[in-house]
C-alpha cells in the first residue's frame, strides 16, 4: 500500500513538472529560417558563374537581385492575411515547398526573363515565412521566454551568412552554379516534409503535458489560437487592415523594422562593394576579415533573446525588456559612421562589426508583433510589419546607389545611420506603454 501511494506521488510529481517540447519547436524554426536565407542569398553566390555563362549584363543582374525584394514586400498582407486562417502545419508546409521547387528551377534558368520570373516567384512564396514564425512562437512560448525564442530562431538568418555560404561557394567550384540552386532547393522541399510531419499545435503535439500547456497559457501565450480560428474563419475585411494602419504603437514598430531592415539590406547588398571599391580590400583574400560583421550580428542576435527575457525573470516590465534591446542596438548601430572617419582597415571593420552587433542586438523586433498585435488579427498585424520592414529591401539599395557617387561612400554610410537614429526614436517616442491591442467588443486575452 506504501509503495503503490510513493508511486502514485511519484507520478503526480511528474504530471506536475512542464515538459519541454516548446524547445524543440524553436529548433524547428531555427532550421527553417537557416533555409529561408540560403534561399534568399544563394543568387548572389551563383551570380558571377550564370552571368557569364547566359551573357547577362550589369543592369539585368540588378533587376534579377531586385525581384526578391519586390514581391516578398507586396505579398506581406496576404501573407499575413493566410496565417490567421491556415494552420501552420500546412501553410509553412506548402509555402516551404513551393519556394524551394521554384530554387531549384532557377537551377535551370536559362534566360534572364527564367531568373527574373522565377525569383519573383521565390520573393512571393516566402512571404508568410516570418510571420508564420511570429504566429508560432506566440502559440508556443510565454511571454517570458518569447524573446529567447525569436533570438534564436531569428540567428538562423546569420548561420546561414555567415557559415554556410562558403559550403555554397564550394559547391560551385566543384559541380557549377546549378547545384546552388539545386542543392538548396532540395533541401527545402524535404524539410518541408518535415516539418508537415512533427508540427503540431501545443495541446495536440505528443509529449506535451497539462502542466506545460498551462505555463504557456499562463505567461501570455495563445495555446488556443488555431480552434479559436477555425470558429471565425471571415473574409478579408477592410476594417481589419485599417485596424492595423491606426494604431500609434503598431506605427513606431512599423517604422523601427524599416530602419532596422536597413541596415541590415546595407550588408545584404551593398557590403562587398563598399570594402572592395571604396576601402581598396581584395575580398577574397580578406575574407575572414568581411566576415566578422555577420559574426558579430549572429552574437547580438543570440545576446538579445536572452537579455530581454533575463529582464522579465528579474522583474523588469515587458516594455522595458522588449524595449531596452532593441532602442540599444539601434542606437550601436549608428557608429558606422564611424567608418566614415577612420582609414585603416581593422579601424573600418570594427566599426562596421559594432554595427551590425547593434542590428542583430535589435532584432527581437517580432517580440513586440506578438505582445502589441490584437490576437485577432496577429497574422495580419505581422504582415502589415513585415511589409513595411521589407520597403527597405527595395529603398536601401536604390538610396545607397544614388547616394555612392564618385568616389565617396561617406554620405550612404551617413545615411545609414541617421535611419538607424531614426528607428530608435521611433520606439522611444511612437510604441509608448506595451501591451496588447484589445479590439472593442472582443474579450481580454488570457491572462
Amino acid at each position: 500500500m506504501q509503495t503503490r501511494t510513493l508511486a502514485a506521488s511519484a507520478s503526480a510529481a511528474t504530471l506536475a513538472t512542464p515538459s519541454r517540447k516548446r524547445f524543440f519547436i524553436m529548433v524547428l524554426l531555427f532550421i527553417t529560417v537557416v533555409i529561408n536565407y540560403l534561399d534568399r542569398s544563394n543568387l548572389s553566390i551563383a551570380a558571377p558563374a550564370l552571368t557569364r555563362e547566359l551573357g547577362i549584363d550589369p543592369v539585368h543582374v540588378g533587376l534579377v537581385f531586385s525581384a526578391f525584394g519586390w514581391t516578398y514586400a507586396a505579398m506581406q498582407i496576404p501573407g499575413g492575411w493566410l496565417v490567421d486562417r491556415v494552420p501552420p502545419r500546412i501553410l509553412y508546409s506548402l509555402a516551404l515547398a513551393l519556394w524551394s521547387l521554384a530554387t531549384v528551377m532557377l537551377g535551370f534558368a536559362g534566360s534572364f526573363v527564367a531568373l527574373f520570373v522565377l525569383r519573383l516567384a521565390v520573393g512571393a512564396l516566402e512571404a508568410p515565412a516570418y510571420p508564420i514564425n511570429s504566429r508560432v512562437v506566440t502559440t508556443w512560448f510565454p511571454e517570458r521566454e518569447r524573446a529567447t525564442a525569436i533570438g534564436f530562431y531569428t540567428s538562423g538568418q546569420f548561420v546561414g551568412l555567415a557559415f554556410l555560404t562558403p559550403v555554397l561557394a564550394w559547391l560551385q567550384q566543384t559541380f557549377g552554379w546549378h547545384m546552388v540552386f539545386v542543392s538548396t532547393g532540395v533541401l527545402g522541399v524535404v524539410w518541408a516534409g518535415v516539418w508537415y510531419c512533427l508540427y503540431r499545435e501545443p495541446r495536440d503535439f505528443r509529449g506535451v503535458n497539462d502542466a506545460e500547456v498551462a505555463l504557456i497559457q499562463d505567461g501570455g501565450g495563445l495555446v488556443d489560437m488555431q480552434a479559436k480560428a477555425a470558429r471565425t474563419k471571415a473574409a478579408f475585411s477592410w476594417r481589419d487592415l485599417g485596424i492595423v494602419l491606426s494604431q500609434r504603437k503598431l506605427w513606431g514598430i512599423y517604422l523601427g523594422q524599416y530602419c532596422l531592415n536597413s541596415t541590415l539590406w546595407f550588408f545584404l547588398t551593398w557590403f562587398p562593394t563598399y570594402l572592395v571599391k571604396y576601402r581598396g580590400m581584395d575580398f577574397i583574400k580578406s575574407g575572414l576579415l568581411a566576415s566578422v560583421p555577420f559574426l558579430a550580428a549572429f552574437v547580438g542576435v543570440l545576446c538579445s533573446g536572452f537579455f530581454s527575457d533575463w529582464l522579465i525573470r528579474r522583474g523588469a516590465s515587458i516594455g522595458l525588456a522588449r524595449k531596452l534591446p532593441i532602442i540599444g542596438g539601434l542606437l550601436i548601430s549608428t557608429a558606422i559612421i564611424g567608418a566614415n572617419f577612420v582609414d585603416s582597415t581593422p579601424l573600418v571593420i570594427a566599426c562596421l562589426a559594432l554595427a551590425f552587433f547593434g542590428n542583430g542586438l535589435a532584432s527581437i523586433t517580432w517580440s513586440l508583433v506578438s505582445t502589441l498585435a490584437p490576437a485577432r488579427l496577429l497574422g495580419l498585424t505581422g504582415g502589415m510589419f513585415n511589409f513595411i520592414g521589407n520597403l527597405s529591401a527595395i529603398s536601401t539599395p536604390i538610396v545607397i546607389g544614388f547616394l555612392a557617387t564618385g568616389d565617396s561612400f561617406a554620405p550612404a554610410i551617413t545615411y545609414i545611420a541617421v535611419t538607424a537614429l531614426v528607428g530608435a526614436l521611433s520606439y522611444i517616442l511612437l510604441v509608448g506603454k506595451v501591451e496588447r491591442i484589445v479590439l472593442e467588443g472582443e474579450p481580454e486575452p488570457h491572462p
